[in-house]
Parts: C-alpha cells; sequence; structure tokens
C-alpha cells in the first residue's frame, strides 16, 4: 500500500466527510475506491472499430445518380 497526497476543495473533502461518516468508513477508504474503480475501467480492452457493430440509420433519402454533386451537397445541405 502507498500513502499519497492529494489536494482537493474543502467543500469535496467535507462531503467525502460527511459521506464516510455516513457509511461508516474513512474518507481514505472512499478516495482509494474511487481509485480503484478509475484504474479498473482504464484496464477495459480499448474499443476499436474493428470490433463495433455497425448502426442501422435507415434507407437513402434520394436516389444518387452519377449526375449529382455530392461533396457540394454535404458543404451546402439545402434539405433545411
Amino acid at each position: 500500500m502507498k500513502t499519497i497526497t492529494v489536494n482537493v476543495s474543502e467543500p469535496v473533502y467535507r462531503d467525502y466527510q460527511n459521506y464516510a461518516r455516513q457509511t461508516q468508513r474513512t474518507a481514505s477508504d472512499l478516495i482509494a475506491e474511487a481509485l480503484k474503480l478509475f484504474h479498473a475501467a482504464q484496464k477495459k480492452q480499448p474499443t476499436s472499430l474493428r470490433n463495433r457493430r455497425p448502426a442501422s440509420v435507415g434507407g437513402p433519402i434520394a436516389v444518387i445518380t452519377s449526375q449529382d454533386d455530392l461533396l457540394g451537397e454535404m458543404l451546402h445541405d439545402t434539405r433545411g
């Protein structure tokens, strides 16, 4: 176990002390638990686009032809 020093505002620390008293724990225990939860969340496997499922956004609004200016439509959307 490693002892550390953390600077927090007085109101935040007071809230921790009050909650700690209500749950019969110490503020130090609550802060240590918060750090453990943060560490566990950071260790989770990062999400990759390769393992994400596609989302359906519905069908096309209109049929696209070879004459359509897709870039122009994206830059100057007039569907408003």
